[in-house]
């Protein structure tokens, strides 16, 4: 049986801890100090022996970052490519597809994140390829039957965010994933919230690509992310841009490389790969099965405790498991409002509003939601306090 994790030993190794009251991992993840001390220590190189000069160093943790990543996807290092945020990622993936045309069809889940919507749609308005949405089920998840039935001839490309950020929702990747490689449609997903959350199998998706950020649940700094790119398809994918690192020119002629490290740049702080390092370290030492058993147990409480409370309503959908994401009103009062008055009292917690998940909340007619979200630190007594806290504010006593 796997030993559960020690979250003492993991809390007291996590310095905001010990004053922060913390639900927004959705937002990004309290930094170990294990990732504080590795990006100290290349700053300090950096300082002693220069920058440039202490070079080597970050890219042998950029090379130690890739073959983790890959460890913890289920592929090969040759597939995964670092980029500076999730959003980058994610378009870069788009950007090197071929070209769209007139006629082209898009499909996309019903939480798909804003920004990628918001790309998508500025790429469709110059080429006039069309938008569409993959219907949900009662459960808010894609109806599987429904997409195989949208797919035709000009589908040329199936876009899903896994686990949205605006609910406990977590969608059937697998299921789409097959429908796709039937179908020989180029599989895109976001696994911003998914990435050190709960186990990630590229292969058991069926995805040509996925992309994350890993700052959030992996608990890695801000302005690093990574992508997954299937060899077989990467092949035939064109990225926007080149430098040095990643086309270097032989003989006068640009010689783009051959693994997913053409899709990055040549310049990277090496600060920043001395952290993501040091982060996918301590996922892959905890396990992504041990980490989802701890969040899901979490969750569970949360949901249940604030479902007890009077005034809260309780947002979340979706099928037989959850996400750590909790949704919810509290009263009538805005979503970043009760944010506020909680964090005036130590306790973190996200507000959502239509931008980020635009479809689902206009299908919802909702205006905005409160989002707690735990992570594998979190304790009991942090969902005592946020209770406490939140019966306070809704009673009108120091609120």
């Amino acid at each position: 049986m796997t030993a559960p994790l020690d979250i003492a030993a993991l809390r007291a190794a996590t310095p905001a801890c010990a004053k922060l009251v913390h639900f927004n991992q959705a937002g990004a993840g309290l930094p170990p100090a294990s990732v504080l001390e590795a990006m100290a220590r290349q700053m300090e190189r950096e300082a002693a022996e220069g920058p440039m000069e202490a070079a080597a160093e970050g890219a042998a943790a950029r090379e130690r970052a890739r073959s983790l990543a890959a460890g913890l996807l289920g592929c090969s290092a040759a597939e995964i490519a670092i980029a500076p945020g999730g959003g980058a990622a994610w378009g870069m993936a788009v950007a090197s597809l071929p070209p769209f045309a007139a006629g082209d069809r898009i499909l996309v889940s019903r939480q798909e994140w804003g920004g990628n919507l918001a790309t998508l749609q500025l790429l469709a308005a110059r080429c006039g390829a069309q938008i569409a949405q993959i219907p949900a089920g009662e459960d808010g998840r894609a109806d599987l039957e429904a997409l195989a039935a949208q797919i035709d001839g000009r589908v040329r490309l199936i876009c899903l965010t896994w686990l949205p950020c605006n609910g406990g929702l977590i969608d059937d990747a697998a299921g789409i994933g097959r429908i796709a490689r039937a179908a020989g449609v180029p599989f895109l997903v976001d696994a911003a919230q998914a990435l050190g959350q709960l186990p990630v199998d590229v292969g058991e998706i069926g995805c040509d690509m996925l992309a994350g950020t890993a700052r959030k649940h992996l608990r890695g700094p801000r302005g690093t992310a990574l992508l997954y790119l299937r060899q077989g398809f990467a092949a035939g994918l064109v990225p926007p841009w080149a430098d040095t690192g990643s086309a270097p020119i032989a003989g006068g002629v640009a010689v783009p490389r051959e693994d997913a490290r053409r899709f990055e740049g040549a310049e990277v702080s090496a600060v920043l790969m001395a952290g993501l390092a040091a982060a996918l370290e301590l996922a892959t030492e905890l396990g992504t099965a041990r980490i989802r058993a701890r969040v899901a147990g979490m969750a569970g409480l949360l949901r249940a405790r604030l479902g007890a409370l009077p005034g809260i309503a309780l947002l979340d959908r979706g099928g037989p498991e959850l996400s750590g994401l909790v949704a919810f009103r509290a009263g009538a009062l805005p979503p970043a409002a009760l944010r506020d008055r909680l964090a005036a009292r130590g306790i973190a917690i996200g507000a959502n509003g239509p931008a980020y998940t635009p479809l689902d909340m206009a299908a919802r007619g909702l205006d905005g939601v409160a989002r707690a979200t735990v992570s594998y630190l979190t304790t009991e007594a942090e969902i005592d306090a946020l209770c406490a806290a939140l019966a306070e504010i809704l009673g009108g006593r120091n609120g």
